[in-house]
């Protein structure tokens, strides 16, 4: 007897799997979070420590570690990376075609 496994093959944004609107800005923020929360890590940080270090209070470190970013902009998320240390690159590209974009990120 032989079992099957019924899955699907994500589209490697949970967020547009899930048929959530803004989608790829949603996965953008939450990638920029987990590097905020990976190198606060590293570094042995606090969530005080941290959050003296970006210019915020500690409840927004703890919103961005626990993934609430609803009150934070890419741009902004973007701005606490450079403060760590971190260079921030965007690249836009034109494409061929009339479609609509895409925004993605690459966390190096």
């Amino acid at each position: 007897m032989s079992k099957f496994v019924d899955y699907e093959v994500g589209s490697g944004n949970v967020f547009r799997d899930l048929g959530l609107p803004d989608a790829d800005e949603l996965d953008i923020k939450a990638n920029l979070a987990i590097k905020i929360g990976q190198i606060i890590a590293r570094r042995g940080l606090s969530q005080v420590k941290a959050a003296a270090l970006l210019g915020v209070d500690q409840p927004k470190i703890s919103a961005i570690v626990r993934g609430r970013l609803e009150k934070f902009s890419i741009e902004r998320l973007c701005e606490f990376l450079t403060r760590l240390g971190c260079d921030v690159n965007i690249r836009v590209q034109e494409r061929n075609r009339p479609a609509r974009g895409k925004m993605r990120i690459q966390i190096a």
